[in-house]
């Protein structure tokens, strides 16, 4: 392994977070689609690390299970109860096979944090011959911060003193530490086996090690950064919210160098795991999430919320809520369209305004236009299915499927009654109720003629507003028919 990777980064997740007022861990919270542990972990990633390991105890099962999910490649190690971080980096070491080299000490809340950033810290540690380097930055309110004490040229670094700890004259300094770290493996073993609790907070400080190691002779150092947002924590929901738009505002702005069209910042959030071609054009009020993969030439928006949805180059997504679903090449969807799971829309194929989709495969050029609901459905290439027409899929105990085949003509308000096939090129006529399968080319309908019963509402609602429009327009209109007589009441033929 080369002086610039890493033997291990260790990644400190195991405090409360009780100002977020949350039953869940702090680390735990999203910020644009990840949860900020998980940022953290990837950035821990990127520098080539063998070993990455996090310290947990807050809330274990919880935080352990994600991990599971998100980063199974993680290492865990359990901090006791001794508090501070000083302890939970000496836990973390129990986890680390590595003898010899350089760890890394991150924190599970700053998820700005880039893997470029901690590859630069290893560069600059590697090249001081420093036994430890501290990532720093200044602020213009440093409160709260442990401030960093240097040597009397503004050379190497004499120790880190914490806010609650600090003179007047030492919290007038505003380069802080951050709490990321460089630390030659040997030297923090034998520093962290000297560190107490004797402070303030009664605590085991990890900054304590500075000194130690300045006391036995070796040098420390800094590594400033002027992009201060990585470094910055979320200890409550305003700081969270702060860090997820500056992220956002990240996310967007690289989107938009790679070609991609967004009209208005503002209100379009995009979160870090979505994949966009160049040319595409994100309209206002979009939202983006999870795998969500857009292609080329393509037109999101207005107003659309698309989750783990792929989308073919060259379609269209007009003011449309959808999960888990597919959308081909040069389609269309929406205006005000829903897109449950397992919806996939074939190349040039429509699903238009007011229409409702779940597991339905819709092929090639297929479109269903208008105020229908397809669930539970298969429909083949350059079938169109009739505007109101709803696929029964449910009988009140098991979901059915519809199979509409290839090139069939599905009249308007129609009601497919699962399990049902309509073969290639049938059709359906206006009103009709698929109760029975139809062959290929058949036609089915189940309409009844039409009965007009003459007068009826002059007969049965006289008095109303509705009357009285009748008769009003039965005199200034005399049209003449022949009438018949059926039980009192005169009938159209």
């Amino acid at each position: 392994m080369d002086s610039q990777t890493p033997a291990a980064v260790v990644v400190l997740a195991a405090g409360a977070g009780t100002r977020m007022k949350s039953k869940l861990p702090k680390v735990l919270h999203p910020v644009c689609g990840q949860s900020m542990l998980v940022h953290a972990i990837g950035a821990a990633g990127e520098t080539g690390t063998p070993e990455v390991v996090a310290v947990v105890r807050h809330e274990r099962e919880q935080v352990v299970g994600h991990l599971a999910e998100h980063a199974p490649q993680v290492k865990i190690a359990d901090q006791d109860e001794i508090p501070g971080t000083g302890r939970a980096v000496q836990c973390g070491l129990e986890q680390v096979a590595a003898e010899t080299g350089t760890v890394l000490v991150t924190y599970g809340d700053v998820p700005l944090l880039q893997g470029d950033t901690l590859r630069a810290l290893m560069e600059a540690h590697a090249g001081s011959g420093a036994k430890v380097s501290v990532l720093t930055a200044h602020l213009e309110d440093p409160t709260g911060y442990g401030r960093i004490l240097r040597e009397s040229d503004g050379g190497d670094v004499l120790g880190i003193v914490e806010h609650k700890d600090a003179t007047e004259e030492q919290r007038a300094i505003t380069e802080i530490n951050s709490g990321i770290y460089a630390f030659d493996l040997d030297l923090l073993r034998t520093a962290l086996a000297r560190v107490t609790t004797d402070n303030a907070q009664g605590e085991m400080y990890l900054t304590d090690v500075l000194g130690i190691a300045r006391e036995l002779g070796h040098r420390v150092c800094a590594h400033p950064i002027d992009d201060i947002d990585q470094v910055e924590g979320a200890n409550d929901r305003v700081q969270l919210s702060q860090l997820a738009r500056e992220m956002n505002r990240r996310i967007l702005e690289r989107h938009m160098r790679a070609g991609v069209g967004i009209v208005d910042p503002e209100t379009t959030w995009i979160d870090s795991t979505v994949t966009i071609g160049a040319d595409t054009v994100i309209r206002p009020g979009v939202q983006l999430h999870g795998t969500t993969a857009i292609g080329a030439d393509c037109e999101i928006g207005p107003d659309s919320t698309l989750t783990d949805i792929t989308v073919g180059d060259g379609a269209c997504v007009v003011r449309t809520h959808g999960s888990g679903a597919s959308i081909g090449e040069g389609a269309s969807v929406g205006p005000f369209t829903y897109l449950r799971p397992g919806t996939v829309l074939g190349a040039a194929g429509k699903i238009g305004g007011f229409c409702e989709t779940k597991n339905a495969q819709i092929g090639d050029g297929a479109k269903v236009p208008h105020l229908s609901y397809v669930g539970d459905a298969q429909i083949g290439e350059g079938t169109n299915i009739g505007a109101a027409t709803i696929f029964a899929n449910y009988d009140g105990v098991n979901k059915h499927r519809t199979v509409v085949g290839k090139h069939v003509r599905v009249g308007s308000d129609n009601v497919l009654i699962a399990p049902v096939t309509i073969g290639d090129g049938a059709a359906t006529g206006a009103g009709t109720t698929v109760l029975e399968d139809v062959a290929p080319g058949d036609l089915a309908i189940n309409t009844v003629s039409q009965r007009t019963l003459e007068g009826w509402t002059l007969k049965n609602r006289a008095g109303t507003a509705a009357a009285d429009a009748a008769a009003a327009a039965r005199a200034s209109h005399s049209t003449p028919t022949d009438t018949s007589t059926e039980n009192g009441t005169e009938e159209k033929k």
